[in-house]
């Protein structure tokens, strides 16, 4: 999940509901608790990188190809709604399990089960380059959001157009140091657990519960059903989920190292670099007072605009399907 501190560097001060960019805010579906779909139309696997990626995909094979990037502690489910809405429209959907995620595994037991931030951006560049895909809209919320904003940010050739939830997420691992209120902090208190052996040990005891306990904390208002959550949690039975996950968090307290081979593009993205292709950014109940987007709005240089869905929480695609879908189409058009 994203990290409060990240939220709180940039937070504005206010929680009305406004819009930025001429864009006015669209009406949030009622969170559901089943989903129209259950399953995806197509589930492949391909070697990309260091990975060999398992992912889904819908729509037609020549249709405009769209990317969409889940977060933690989720998996492609999130997309299970939006994906077949915009195979509707006409596009090429993909949708990839994240490194440590559902079927995607290491091509080989020497890689590092690394979380950072850049390790996993080139993830989807070497998918992009598998499946002889030059350019994308890329969407995405949590670490999906992150990696998207990444790709735009250094690979701005490869995004046509960026939809980003809780807005500019790239991590700054000297700004990541600086303490914020205790209030802010308690709401990260796994960040302390993984931190700890302890918390590591725990998280492989009790992934699921975990998990589930942080779809319900970050979601408050989202009455998901336990085949909605049991689903997506089998993503979590990965054998190298635990190591990628505890390495992503204690990566950006700076309490692990990354991989000499990502130090430049890391000073690249210490730098937050401005993202110049068009974007949509999306804020929930789950952003808090950084929910109206100014905090982030110089971040974006190419046409842009804010939308805010108030009563849905930190999952925006799954639990608010027909708005992420509408931002992707309305992001393309740009």
């Amino acid at each position: 999940m994203i990290n409060r501190r990240e939220l709180g560097q940039i937070a504005g001060m206010t929680l009305a509901a406004v819009s930025l960019g001429g864009c006015t805010s669209p009406p949030a579906s009622a969170p559901s608790s089943a989903d129209a779909q259950t399953s995806f139309a197509s589930l492949k696997q391909i070697d990309a990188g260091l990975l060999n990626i398992g992912y889904a995909e819908d729509g037609p094979p020549e249709g405009k190809p769209v990317i969409l990037l889940h977060g933690w502690p989720y998996d492609i489910h999130s997309y299970v709604d939006v994906a077949p809405a915009l195979a509707a429209k006409g596009y090429r959907v993909i949708v990839p399990f994240l490194r440590g995620h559902g079927s995607t595994e290491f091509r080989s037991a020497d890689t590092v089960r690394n979380g950072q931030q850049s390790a996993v951006a080139l993830d989807i560049i070497a998918l992009m380059d598998a499946l002889n895909i030059p350019k994308a809209v890329i969407g995405g919320f949590d670490w999906g959001s992150r990696t998207a904003a990444i790709i735009a940010a250094l690979w701005p050739e490869r995004c046509k157009a960026l939809v980003a939830v809780s807005g500019y997420l790239i991590t700054n691992l000297a700004a990541n140091l600086k303490p914020l209120a205790p209030e802010a902090e308690h709401g990260w208190w796994y960040q302390y657990y993984f931190a700890t052996e302890r918390g590591a040990a725990g998280y492989r005891q009790n992934t699921h519960d975990f998990n589930k306990l942080i779809w319900k904390t970050a979601s408050p208002k989202w009455n998901f059903a336990d085949a909605t959550y049991d689903r997506t949690a089998s993503a979590f039975t990965n054998p190298d989920h635990v190591a990628v996950v505890v390495h992503n968090y204690r990566w950006r307290l700076s309490l692990a190292n990354g991989e000499p081979q990502y130090d430049t593009l890391e000073q690249q993205l210490s730098a937050t670099p401005v993202i110049t292709v068009p974007t949509i950014t999306i804020a929930s109940d789950f952003d808090g007072p950084a929910i109206d987007g100014t905090s982030y709005r110089n971040k974006f240089s190419g046409k842009y605009s804010h939308r805010i869905l108030a009563g849905i929480g930190h999952n925006v695609p799954q639990e608010a399907p027909q708005e992420f879908t509408n931002a992707v189409i309305d992001a393309d058009g740009y």
